[in-house]
């Protein structure tokens, strides 16, 4: 696949690295924006409240599979029942929320795991497949909780997921399996 990640950073650069390993063609973009139209697939891993000024950088965009890594810190848009919603309204395309509950400080780290570390996503139909694929090829296992009305949802999981962080435990990776399945 040809993704464009715009944003360098952690998530963004890491996922690049990942996604690159596996095969796929990636370009990443940072403030200066760039061009996506040759792209599959676009991520959007910037800071949540950015997410208009660094898309407004972006040429291409028209109808891709988009995949929101973003979060919110801060105070959130109230013109958008999410930031996924924000980032399709933009994108056009049919969008996924992703990678947004899981320590990019630990990238490095997911394929010495015993079992894949899971990844929390909601997805538009037309996005799921493309969504799920990337997750498995970044060394994640895929774990869908509905379409992307519920992008909200995990958007307002961060706090817990920093506070499990914040009690001890640090930068961590989970997983949700069925019984038997570990």
């Amino acid at each position: 696949m040809k993704i464009v990640t715009v944003g360098r950073g952690r998530i963004g650069g890491g996922l690049a690295g990942l996604w690159s390993q596996a095969g796929h063609e990636v370009v990443t973009l940072g403030r200066d924006g760039g061009d996506a139209s040759t792209a599959d697939v676009v991520l959007v891993a910037v800071p949540g409240q950015a997410i208009a000024a660094a898309l407004a950088n972006v040429t291409g965009l028209g109808g891709q599979v988009a995949i929101d890594a973003t979060n919110v810190y801060g105070q959130r848009s109230t013109q958008f029942a999410s930031q996924a919603h924000e980032v399709k309204s933009i994108v056009g395309g049919p969008t996924a929320k992703s990678f947004n509950t899981n320590w990019a400080v630990l990238y490095e780290q997911v394929a010495e795991q015993r079992v894949r570390p899971g990844n929390l996503f909601v997805a538009d139909p037309d996005a799921r497949q493309v969504t799920e694929q990337l997750i498995v090829d970044a060394g994640f296992d895929p774990v869908f909780l509905g379409d992307l009305e519920r992008a909200r949802m995990l958007e307002d999981h961060l706090p817990l997921v920093q506070a499990v962080a914040s009690a001890g435990l640090g930068p961590f990776f989970y997983r949700m399996a069925s019984p038997g399945q570990l």
